[in-house]
């Protein structure tokens, strides 16, 4: 039995979807390609499928937010970057496919459909970040509890902790410190 050659992902996807492809990224051996987030589902399927590619497994998703006080995400494109981490176990070969998505109602179709392992992964990202994922068979927390106000990983999401007490900063900590209410 013979395996068909290996193709070049990123100009077999830029071929098959010259306008969804927004962007490349090389760095240290390792390929990104940023896409627009309608075509995902679409893109995935493609890859998973086609002879010369087979990136057959999904080994994570993982999303990232860009925010800060200054607002200097602006220089991508959107506040939030998700990225899917594949793998072709024919051809030994890694690839990463991103979006990016904005900071009003972030929301990229799922692929739970075409990875089933994406489940879980696509409803912690929405746990812990807000994103949510259109078509998802079952979009609701998963770690959280689910009337937690907020999502824990975002960058502005308010910090709850008490600092450590020392004797030169004794007062400031006092000042905070939820004692009970008579």
């Amino acid at each position: 039995m013979s395996i068909a050659p290996a193709i070049d992902p990123v100009e077999a996807v830029k071929k098959a979807f010259s306008t969804a492809v927004l962007d490349v990224d090389y760095f240290r051996d390792e390929t990104t390609i940023i896409i627009d987030p309608a075509q995902l589902p679409a893109i995935i399927r493609f890859l998973r499928d086609t002879v010369g590619l087979i990136y057959n497994y999904l080994s994570d998703i993982s999303a990232v937010d860009y925010w800060d006080e200054e607002g200097s995400y602006e220089d991508r494109l959107g506040r939030f970057g998700v990225s899917y981490h594949i793998y072709s176990m024919l051809y030994n070969r890694r690839l990463r496919v991103k979006v990016f998505l904005p900071e009003e109602n972030p929301t990229v179709p799922t692929i739970t459909s075409i990875f089933p392992a994406a489940n879980w992964l696509e409803r912690e990202i929405f746990d812990m970040m807000g994103i949510t994922f259109s078509g998802h068979p079952n979009m609701k927390r998963i770690l959280m509890p689910s009337d937690w106000d907020g999502h824990p990983h975002r960058r502005d999401y308010p910090l709850g902790y008490e600092t450590i007490q020392f004797s030169f900063n004794i007062e400031e900590i006092m000042k905070h410190k939820p004692f009970a209410k008579e």
